[in-house]
């Protein structure tokens, strides 16, 4: 399938990052998942997902990296217009209140997920952010109704058919 949405995990450590691909596989029929180890790592998958045709949808995020933090990672994301469009969700044990709060406004945060999380809980977050994304970015919204929240997106193609 061409033209997927990704979703891109950004964590430092091996086992949580594979937890976290874990509890994200009822997405990957529908769903390109990414990871990457730190930031710049990120950046590099990235810019292979627009390479490839591909768009980042949401971003799952751990603050304490290698290099650069994942809270200044989600604010460059929201300061570009190219990435501005990507829901962001910060997934961590270690960000202070300072943190959190400029996740918040410079990061335009869209949700924030303390360690250790449950899989439910992370699954239903992934969901929420990206039915909200493909409301926002897509034409064809039947696709992800089987996965995504049905009852959001086919109201939403009942009020575009109606509109049109």
């Amino acid at each position: 399938m061409s033209n997927r949405i990704v979703i891109l995990c950004v964590e430092d450590e091996p086992e949580v990052r594979d937890s976290i691909i874990r509890d994200l596989q009822p997405f990957a029929g529908v769903f390109r998942i990414e990871a990457a180890e730190d930031v710049a790592d990120a950046r590099h998958v990235l810019q292979e997902c627009i390479d490839d045709g591909d768009r980042v949808g949401l971003v799952l995020c751990d603050h304490v990296l290698p290099g650069e933090t994942g809270v200044s990672f989600l604010v460059a994301l929201n300061h570009n217009e190219a990435t501005k469009v990507i829901r962001r969700v910060l997934l961590t044990g270690q960000a202070g209140q300072e943190d959190t709060i400029q996740a918040v406004n410079e990061g335009g945060l869209d949700y924030y997920i303390a360690k250790p999380w449950r899989a439910d809980t992370l699954r239903q977050v992934v969901r929420d952010q990206l039915t909200e994304f493909v409301l926002e970015e897509e034409d064809d919204l039947l696709p992800y109704v089987a996965l995504l929240d049905s009852k959001r997106l086919l109201e939403a193609v009942s009020q575009r058919r109606s509109d049109s």
